[in-house]
């Protein structure tokens, strides 16, 4: 049986609250800011270790920035 998970994540709400720019976060973590507005949508699931660094930049627990719905 085969279930369906979505991730979803609160990137673009933390950066506003931290007056960080996509461009930036993109840099920050070695990314294209087209890759972060991708998984912001919700069109891109990153990889484990991309999204680490993101926690990391926005100083953010991974619970706190993606969850599964």
């Amino acid at each position: 049986m085969e279930k369906n998970v979505f991730v979803r994540n609160r990137i673009r709400m933390i950066r506003a609250e931290k007056s960080i720019t996509q461009n930036e976060l993109a840099k920050a973590v070695g990314v294209s800011r087209q890759t972060i507005s991708a998984i912001e949508n919700e069109v891109f699931n990153p990889s484990i270790k991309l999204v680490f660094l993101i926690c990391s930049e926005l100083d953010k627990c991974v619970e706190e920035v993606f969850y599964v719905e």
